[in-house]
């Protein structure tokens, strides 16, 4: 890869490559590297996911020719998923943000990035909206009711759930759908970026640009200004919030006629839904990819949704969700042991199906055997086939396929019941076996996954091994 990205970068420039080096991930699958020749640099980015490469291509030639301020596409090789962009360096207005002193409030010229922002936002949004091509939008052409349900399915299944918050299962879809029928309310004929933040926005050469508008969409206005506004790491005064939304309707009726108390009632409806979406990501990037700083981020998105509690009237009953979310505020700390044994000992193993079921020498006749050859096997692909389940790539093949996710959210439920009954009963002993055919990549995957959802939730004794770990 390195050296394809390097030839497609010497083919565009006209000169070799003097320094390349890779910059952080973000949440995406997505790889970026800088790469610099003696007079040229370049961004390459890597992405394997194709048709949300032709998105990102349309929407980037489609708002150049109107004008915004977006990365310049200098080559690509799409059949490779490898893309050469221009370089806007590494200040984000949200770098800006978290390094300025906040002393006196927010300094003065960041609120006139934010202006700036929201301003060319209406541009995006109304402008550029009009004439865009979304059949090629991806993955979906538009934030719909199915986009607003995967919304709400994220944040049941990866926050409510991993965070042990109870609900009735029914009563919660009976609110979605309320809250649901009543966004499907809102304009949803504009351009919505769906990941419009700080950490978005380049600034370069003193004006923001704008980056990662692949997923964009048909949708409502209101959208993308709760994601900006309600960022939840940017801990803006809500003072300064109200402010900028007052700016930006200001703004936006130079474009459109606005019914003003109307598009307010509606934004907090999408602020949020946008919290709850938020809630979901971090619970999947912390508490089912063990990425620490996503659990500590939670905090931040917990403050946004108490404000909410407090300030917002959405016209709309919803008693389970509101009593989910009263749960959520009036809990201390995230990512604290719920429960706590000096006594029991969880033994998590994973085996292989072809040599032998683990035996439980503690005396109490065994625990839980889980058999995960039902879940899509990376054995079978030539590149996973010498790597174990607690390699990334097989941590990333595994970590998208729903049938993961729903199979390991069930083990949760499940074990967590006996750990609960154990640690109350004063038990000492309990044993979890995941098999797999080799015992190498999807029981590897269940066992560590299991392990670290204990140690979130409990403080307690646990012991993991991995049966055929020297046959790898």
């Amino acid at each position: 890869m390195e050296d394809r990205i390097k030839q497609l970068f010497s083919d565009w420039a006209g000169e070799e490559p003097v320094y390349f080096g890779s910059l952080p991930r973000s949440g995406s699958l997505r790889q970026y590297f800088r790469i610099k020749g003696r007079s040229k640099q370049a961004i390459a980015a890597v992405n394997s996911d194709l048709r949300e490469n032709e998105a990102f291509y349309s929407f980037t030639g489609h708002f150049l020719k109107n004008g915004l301020n977006v990365p310049e596409i200098f080559a690509k090789l799409p059949e490779e998923g490898i893309y050469l962009l221009q370089d806007l360096g590494d200040t984000t207005l949200f770098s800006l943000l978290i390094n300025a002193g906040r002393e006196n409030g927010i300094p003065e010229n960041i609120v006139q990035l934010y202006k700036e922002s929201l301003s060319e936002l209406i541009k995006f949004q109304v402008v550029a909206g009009k004439s865009l091509d979304y059949s090629v939008c991806y993955p979906r052409a538009a934030f719909d009711r199915q986009s607003m349900q995967w919304d709400l399915n994220y944040f049941k299944y990866y926050f409510l759930k991993l965070t042990g918050i109870s609900f009735h299962e029914q009563k919660l879809e009976d609110d979605f759908n309320g809250l649901t029928d009543y966004l499907e309310s809102a304009d949803m004929d504009y351009f919505m970026f769906r990941d419009f933040q700080a950490r978005n926005i380049m600034i370069y050469d003193k004006k923001p640009y704008f980056i990662d508008y692949q997923g964009g969409r048909k949708g409502p206005l209101q959208y993308d200004l709760a994601s900006i506004l309600f960022q939840a790491k940017a801990q803006l005064p809500f003072s300064l919030r109200e402010d900028l939304l007052k700016y930006y309707i200001t703004n936006l009726k130079q474009y459109i006629n606005v019914d003003e108390q109307k598009f307010v009632e509606l934004y907090y409806g999408f602020v949020l839904i946008r919290t709850l979406q938020v809630l979901g990501a971090y619970g999947y990037r912390g508490y089912f990819e063990r990425k620490p700083h996503f659990i500590e981020s939670i905090e931040y998105a917990v403050e946004n949704l108490k404000w909410i509690l407090t300030n917002v009237t959405i016209p709309v009953e919803m008693p389970e969700l509101t009593k989910c979310l009263t749960g959520i505020a009036g809990k201390n700390r995230f990512g604290e042991k719920r429960k706590s044994s000096d006594t029991l000992t969880v033994e998590i193993n994973s085996f292989s199906f072809k040599k032998e079921i683990p035996e439980d020498e503690s005396g109490n006749g065994g625990g839980f055997i889980f058999d995960c050859r039902a879940l899509p096997n990376p054995g079978r692909y030539e590149e996973y086939k010498k790597l174990t389940g607690k390699d990334k790539p097989v941590i990333d093949f595994l970590s998208k396929e729903p049938e993961v996710l729903k199979f390991l959210n069930n083990v949760f439920e499940i074990v967590d019941q006996s750990v609960d009954n154990y640690i109350e009963r004063g038990f000492g002993h309990l044993m979890v076996n995941f098999g797999c055919t080799g015992g190498q990549h999807r029981s590897v995957y269940s066992a560590e996954n299991l392990y670290e959802h204990l140690k979130n939730k409990y403080d307690i004794n646990l012991v993991l091994t991995h049966k055929v770990i020297g046959e790898w």
